[in-house]
């Protein structure tokens, strides 16, 4: 019947046109012909006015119809960067009041700032800079760790400048080895080009000189280091020491720990733009690709394939929004690395607890029980881009607690309580 009632709409739709117009681009086919068993043409003739008010009632009653919703499991790649399993987080939103979070954050080790993504290696930057006047070693050692994000050009550097300080403390009276060429290779291709490398050598005490260079006409500049005291040396080493174990000072993820009260909304996540590696844009692009190729693709695709592609999925997260319902129903709420380990999320849940040395239990969605003890990384459980978790007190612990008379421990530690909220 439904057949019928389209081809009255499409008749509707010619006639509306009328001589002369164009047709929308539902209607721009010509009126359908049905074809005879003969092969013969025959234009099927137009129902009547009032038949064609009551198809187009009746279309309408069909076309408003809503059908159940069957979700498969290539329903969820279609969705992958809208909906996480059993977590409800959609792609990032634009009013800012709708959001689960505000944003992401960091906190600055040396300053104790809070900052945005934007801001923090800037504010590092310029934290670090301000440690000069305090400690020019460290402010240096910080420098050349924080700035140069190859390891391996740090790591050479490092090693000559330790050379450096060795043949110093060795041969402390030869003039030779406290004078460096600034323009000789080894120094400009190892160490000049490592930000951070000649402030460090400058903390030292080697300080700039033009000096005369044999054979050759004009001066050069030299770093030179007067000859050092027996203490001083000591001290040189020592820091040359710092240097070795110096490590880049990096901003801390804020957690953000918030408690809501028992809500029928604690699935219901919506993230902001920060917790995507992709921007909303590229995620729309590769939503819609996906949505193309998944039915041609579903059933030659295997299980192995499967997880690989999950895998790959995943790691378009940066962060994960995590909530712990507790017993009393309220919730814990933090932010996460994507790659954070379990023993991270206990920690969390562990210094939000009045009572944090029991043990507990935490179970994902679909009934996984986590496990404290393993090394896996938030992705590799499934907990990203954000869950709903289960928080449970061990059962045996808490029932020699009973029998030894003593009180359900208290949850959330006041802080927390002092400050919860309702979820929207």
């Amino acid at each position: 019947m439904k057949k019928f009632f389209e081809d009255i709409k499409k008749d509707i739709k010619f006639k509306s046109a009328g001589p002369g117009k164009k047709l929308t681009e539902d209607s721009s086919s010509k009126p359908e012909v049905v074809q005879s068993s003969s092969g013969a043409k025959q234009n099927r003739y137009a129902p009547s006015e009032g038949a064609q008010r009551a198809g187009a009632a009746a279309l309408a009653r069909i076309e408003q119809q809503q059908r159940p919703k069957v979700y498969t499991s290539q329903d969820a790649i279609r969705n992958q960067g809208e909906t996480s399993v059993e977590s409800g987080a959609k792609v990032p939103v634009r009013d800012p009041s709708c959001l689960s979070v505000s944003g992401v954050y960091f906190t600055c080790p040396l300053t104790g700032a809070t900052l945005t993504k934007s801001e923090r290696d800037v504010h590092i930057k310029e934290a670090i800079f301000m440690r000069f006047e305090e400690d020019a070693v460290e402010a240096s050692v910080m420098m050349v760790h924080t700035f140069n994000k190859d390891k391996d050009k740090v790591k050479a550097a490092v090693d000559i400048i330790s050379k450096y300080v060795e043949n110093i403390c060795k041969n402390p009276s030869e003039e030779k080895y406290r004078r460096i060429k600034l323009s000789n290779k080894v120094f400009q291709e190892k160490v000049h080009c490592v930000e951070g490398s000649r402030e460090f050598l400058q903390a030292l005490g080697f300080t700039s000189v033009m000096l005369p260079v044999e054979g050759q006409e004009g001066e050069e500049e030299f770093l030179v280091l007067p000859e050092q005291s027996p203490d001083a040396l000591e001290l040189m080493k020592e820091r040359r020491d710092r240097l070795q174990g110096g490590e880049p000072v990096r901003a801390q993820l804020d957690r953000q720990p918030q408690a809501f009260r028992p809500s029928s909304n604690a699935q219901r996540f919506e993230l902001p733009p920060e917790f995507y590696n992709l921007t909303a844009e590229e995620l729309k692009k590769e939503q819609q690709q996906k949505s193309d190729l998944v039915e041609k693709n579903a059933m030659l695709r295997t299980k192995a394939m499967r997880e690989r592609d999950e895998q790959r999925e995943r790691r378009k997260y940066n962060y994960t929004l995590l909530r712990i319902r507790l017993p009393d129903g309220n919730l814990l709420q933090g932010t996460f690395y994507a790659w954070d380990r379990l023993p991270v999320l206990f920690g969390f849940v562990r210094e939000s607890l009045v009572d944090g040395w029991q043990p507990f239990e935490l179970i994902a969605p679909g009934g996984q029980k986590l496990q404290e003890s393993e090394e896996v990384a938030l992705a590799e459980c499934n907990l990203v881009p954000a869950a709903l978790l289960t928080f449970s007190w061990d059962a045996a612990v808490q029932a020699d607690i009973a029998a030894a008379g003593g009180k359900s421990p208290t949850l959330l530690k006041p802080a927390l309580l002092d400050k919860i909220k309702t979820l929207s």
